[in-house]
């Protein structure tokens, strides 16, 4: 099957996030937003992810699965790394150092190694209920934060207040500052919050040792939820 070369809301294939979302589709700056990436296809600019995995983060982790959510903050702007979940990259593509630190509390938390098979791909998260949500779902090659002004933050601020507002006992993962003031208003009386540092090696302190996983777990278990398995 020959991929989409430029960018819609087809590329969308869950039907409860499509009811969800269709509001905001048809607003004039999602459609402004939309033309934008598109002319930027036109120009020939190199843009990730590829327009098939737009929303692959609602795709692979339906809305009736929402378990857990872990902001990002936009895709790889490396050639084969983004693959629409925060902070996972395609299998066979080198491990980003934000990844390797999220790999390396996993193990010290869990006693998870991440599968060779996989590498990064963080995919089975997602079908165990983590949306892996960038704030920002495209940029451009070689330059982050390329599209952050596009219209991407309007949309992502209302998935994750649409969360808030119909869904309790959903956990949210807040790994560094920007995680931190995308998710200010979530109502923390019906939710859990787990609020720690980024991952990135830049944050030497605040990330390795808070155990999120366990604390996930944990979490879910006194709800009377299943656990995640964090196997990948």
């Amino acid at each position: 099957m020959a991929q989409n070369k430029y960018y819609s809301i087809d590329s969308l294939t869950d039907n409860e996030w499509k009811i969800a979302l269709s509001d905001e589709f048809n607003k004039e700056y999602f459609q402004e937003l939309l033309a934008k990436l598109n002319k930027r296809v036109d120009e020939n600019v190199e843009i990730y992810p590829k327009p098939d995995d737009l929303f692959a983060a609602f795709n692979k982790c339906p809305l009736d699965t929402v378990r857990v959510v872990l902001i990002g903050q936009d895709p790889y702007h490396g050639p084969g790394q983004a693959n629409g979940l925060s902070f996972s990259v395609n299998k066979n593509v080198p491990i980003p150092p934000s990844l390797k630190r999220i790999f390396q509390e996993l193990e010290d938390d869990l006693n998870i190694r991440p599968s060779e098979n996989s590498g990064g791909d963080l995919s089975k998260w997602a079908e165990e209920g983590v949306l892996m949500l960038n704030a920002t779902l495209t940029v451009e090659r070689g330059s982050p934060n390329s599209h952050k002004d596009y219209g991407w933050q309007q949309f992502t601020d209302f998935v994750i207040e649409y969360l808030n507002s119909k869904y309790e006992n959903i956990i949210y993962l807040l790994m560094g500052n920007f995680a931190k003031m995308k998710c200010k208003n979530i109502n923390r009386r019906d939710n859990y919050v787990i609020s720690i540092a980024h991952p990135s090696p830049l944050c030497q302190r605040g990330f390795l040792g808070t155990k999120p996983f366990s604390r996930i777990n944990s979490y879910l278990s006194s709800i009377d939820d299943p656990e995640i398995d964090f196997r990948t």
